[in-house]
């Protein structure tokens, strides 16, 4: 098992699915970790969870699209620990299933401030923080979605697509230090969002959300020297994202 004692790791959408997971497994790990979440329910859950577990955890509950605070978590953390180890950007929405000119704007707007723009605004507010850190390392959400652009996915895929380019792009800022910043793309998981975006489909024919943890574990361990590629977990395959100029 991978071993991440007293590394401090954060965790957006961790009150259920994969994120709940994630943490859940971060702790076992060693790590602290700062669990983040709209649900304090789900979040409380967690940390019942995880102190059974030995393990600790710091939680705050916070909607993403609050942008001040995001970055007054940035200062929080700052204050309390001068660090950050380890980012797991794993909260997203679906948004409407719909053709592109029947979207209404302000769902529009939702996706993309949850998928793309709150994850920019954590980059902003964390990065100086992963650099602290003797071996920060950052993981984000992406889909397949981003590159089948199937009809009536616009929205999601459109997104998914924008944060590719996002982390790639802070992957590229990061290959003068110490920090590392990769996408994970976990393929049909047993979660909330993919019930909403396949009804009809078996929900005992994939693959439960603590699958996916061994590998998201290896990803953000200090060792991990990856930077740039997105892991695709249906294939357990690391594909360069970016390359050099």
């Amino acid at each position: 098992m991978t071993d991440l004692t007293g590394r401090i790791a954060l965790v957006t959408g961790a009150s259920r699915g994969i994120g709940y997971q994630v943490a859940l497994g971060l702790a076992k790990a060693g790590a602290h970790v700062i669990a983040i979440a709209r649900t304090v329910g789900g979040l409380e859950d967690l940390d019942d969870q995880i102190q059974a577990a030995g393990g600790s955890a710091t939680l705050t509950p916070l909607d993403l699209t609050d942008f001040d605070g995001i970055d007054r978590l940035g200062a929080a953390i700052y204050d309390r620990w001068k660090k950050l180890d380890i980012i797991v950007g794993n909260a997203g929405m679906l948004g409407p299933l719909s053709p592109l000119g029947h979207v209404k704007p302000k769902d529009w707007d939702k996706v993309m401030a949850v998928n793309v723009t709150a994850n920019w605004r954590l980059i902003r507010s964390l990065d100086p923080l992963i650099r602290q850190s003797d071996a920060g390392r950052a993981l984000f959400m992406t889909s397949g979605a981003a590159h089948k652009l199937r009809p009536y996915w616009g929205p999601y895929a459109i997104t998914k697509s924008a944060l590719e380019a996002l982390v790639g792009t802070w992957a590229a800022e990061l290959a003068i230090s110490d920090a590392k910043a990769n996408l994970f793309n976990p393929g049909p998981i047993r979660t909330a969002m993919r019930a909403q975006a396949m009804p009809g489909e078996d929900p005992d024919t994939l693959k439960k959300p603590d699958a996916v943890v061994p590998d998201i574990l290896r990803l953000v361990a200090p060792d991990q020297t990856s930077n740039g590629a997105v892991f695709d977990f249906p294939t357990s395959r690391l594909t360069p994202l970016v390359t050099a100029a």
